[in-house]
């Protein structure tokens, strides 16, 4: 069975500190309410002295899945930089095949899985890799989430053509942390803008969250402003085509 054969969505930003993470747990949590058996994997994770600081904490808690952080993330490392200097100042080598091993066992578990990556697609994974080729081998749909203010066209477009020249296909955006009466007036057009010139829906924007962001605040944020139906559609086509093509 090949690498292509993994069901669901590979969740990618913008830029890094884009809300993936929040974005991915709280679809993970509405779509597993409605009924479907999706799991969440970081295949890689930097930075958070504290388990209660890394993105797979958030994600199991936000999610609601009961696989362990050490499952959710196989790779962890201390240090605060790309994947491939993390897991280097860790000792580590990283490969592709050692990551998409690790998620064999989220895989045989669940009936999909919403895969993080960390940071945009042009981050350094291995020596020879970058996020970009991960999520090639694991030929999923891609769903990009970006920053909704000022400058992000610019960096949506250019990911999305660059997920395109690879032969991603895109599923859509998601603008997050959208904000009201900040002076940021590009909020109020940009996600026809990157509809427009990227002939890419925008999928959903989610305002921004104050406080202590809760789980079932990010879940009622998620159904109130993303297009929750049709990405469970494309998480439902993945499954479908998965079960046909990985036979």
């Amino acid at each position: 069975m090949g690498d292509g054969c993994f069901a669901g969505l590979f969740v990618a930003g913008t830029d890094t500190e884009v809300g993936k993470t929040v974005v991915t747990g709280g679809l993970a949590a509405a779509l597993r309410e409605d009924g479907l058996d999706l799991g969440v994997w970081k295949p890689v994770q930097s930075g958070g002295e504290t388990e209660e600081e890394r993105d797979s904490y958030r994600l199991r808690a936000l999610s609601g899945v009961a696989d362990a952080c050490d499952e959710i993330a196989p790779f962890s490392f201390p240090a605060p930089l790309t994947p491939l200097l993390a897991a280097e100042a860790a000792g580590v080598s990283l490969s592709l095949e050692r990551i998409i091993a690790s998620g064999q066992p989220l895989k045989r578990r669940h009936d999909a899985l919403l895969v993080e990556g960390a940071g945009g697609l042009a981050v350094p994974l291995t020596r020879n890799e970058m996020m970009i080729d991960l999520a090639a081998r694991l030929g999923m749909p891609l769903l990009l989430v970006g920053r909704a203010g000022l400058g992000t066209i610019n960096h949506t477009l250019l990911s999305v053509e660059y997920a395109r020249q690879r032969g991603i296909t895109v599923a859509g955006v998601i603008l997050n942390g959208c904000r009201t009466g900040d002076g940021d007036r590009s909020v109020e057009s940009n996600a026809a803008m990157i509809e427009r010139f990227g002939d890419v829906p925008v999928l959903g924007q989610i305002p921004w969250l104050e406080g202590n962001v809760t789980r079932a605040g990010v879940i009622e944020a998620i159904r109130r402003h993303a297009d929750v139906e049709r990405i469970r559609g494309w998480v439902e086509k993945s499954m479908l085509q998965k079960g046909e093509d990985c036979r």
